[in-house]
């Protein structure tokens, strides 16, 4: 997670919000890491997440990802959350928990859906203070 929140740090400096996220092997290394960038490239899907499973996949060299787990600073939204079980991951840990967007509980659960045809484990709530921090310096700079 610390990985994670550190590609996080880096997104307001393009101004995007500050989510990060990192792909690990089947054997625990890092294979892929990314940050938002919807403001740095004008990509609607550039979230963190979509980032880190498209450069997973490339790195592997094959979009099913089993045996992997992703690691996000903040829990994926609809759009991620989708990605998360097209690419097969095994697991999903995140950090804050989203109350207004989140698709892996918090607001939806569709990343353990019973209807789909994969339902990857979700770790919750892993380091969310740090996280947390980090998006509300960025939403409310002054403290306010």
């Amino acid at each position: 997670m610390r990985l994670a929140l550190a590609e996080a740090e880096h997104a307001p400096l393009t101004g995007d919000v500050p989510v990060g996220a990192v792909v690990l092997g089947p054997d625990g290394s890092v294979i892929a890491s990314a940050r938002n960038e919807r403001e740095a490239t004008g990509d609607p899907t550039a979230h963190a997440e979509v980032l880190a499973v498209r450069r997973a996949a490339a790195h592997l060299g094959q979009w099913r990802l089993t045996g992997c787990t992703l690691v996000v600073t903040l829990e994926p939204c609809t759009m991620c959350a989708g990605a998360i079980v097209l690419s097969r991951l095994d697991r999903v840990v995140y950090a804050a928990p989203d109350p207004k967007a989140g698709a892996a509980g918090s607001l939806w659960d569709l990343v353990r859906d019973r209807r789909l045809n994969h339902r990857p484990e979700v770790v919750a709530e892993v380091l969310p203070d740090p996280a947390a921090a980090l998006l509300t310096r960025f939403f409310r700079p002054n403290g306010f």
